[in-house]
């Protein structure tokens, strides 16, 4: 079965650019679970161009189905995390200045800070995943961190489909996550999917 988390950050993004309270993510959050969504996920950035601290600790109050946090690997958010305590925490890189995540974190690299963050946040029974590109070297070095659940990142499948037509790309990003997703479940790794998906294009990542 095929479960689907909302991401509800840029609710956030358009309170804070209009400095103001309104409108909620909290809101949105309640919103989305009573039309059936299966979770909450949230990227708490170091720079808070969007998710508040203080909208994750309402959310971890008020959620009911399953709260994900997305944030890089550093000592700070971990802190956060062991505070907070969401269902799961994933962890994505962050570039400053991005307008949004730009790739999937790099496992091949900065291996000690997230090995620290997986076992710290597994010492207390937060579930992690790794927001990855769909590759196998990437799977791979997931899975030699200690990581048992991933993210594919879905950004390039996203960006093809975005006029919802045929395209070639798209088909090919398409083949790229499902192949990824194979070879991640032959290793019992646990496979999610995200990133730029919509009602329009998400059947297909989630058949």
């Amino acid at each position: 079965m095929t479960l689907l988390s909302v991401n509800i950050d840029h609710i956030a993004t358009i309170r804070e650019a209009r400095r103001t309270n309104e409108p909620d993510p909290v809101a949105a959050a309640a919103i989305c679970e009573l039309a059936g969504a299966h979770g909450i996920t949230v990227h708490l950035r170091g720079d808070r161009r969007h998710i508040q601290h203080r909208d994750v600790k309402i959310l971890r109050e008020t959620v009911k189905t399953k709260l994900n946090i997305e944030m890089a690997a550093t000592e700070e958010m971990i802190g956060i995390a062991l505070d907070v305590i969401p269902d799961q925490v994933t962890l994505v890189p962050e570039l400053p200045g991005e307008i949004t995540t730009t790739g999937g974190l790099d496992c091949t690299r900065n291996q000690q800070a997230i090995t620290n963050a997986i076992k710290r946040l597994h010492s207390i029974n937060i579930n992690i995943s790794l927001f990855i590109d769909p590759a196998e070297q990437q799977i791979r070095a997931a899975l030699g961190l200690g990581s048992r659940m991933i993210e594919l990142n879905t950004a390039r499948y996203s960006d093809a489909t975005l006029t919802n037509r045929a395209t070639k790309e798209g088909v090919e990003a398409l083949e790229a996550v499902k192949q990824a997703a194979e070879f991640a479940q032959s290793k019992q790794m646990q496979v999610l999917a995200g990133h730029g998906l919509t009602y329009r294009n998400v059947r297909a990542i989630a058949n």
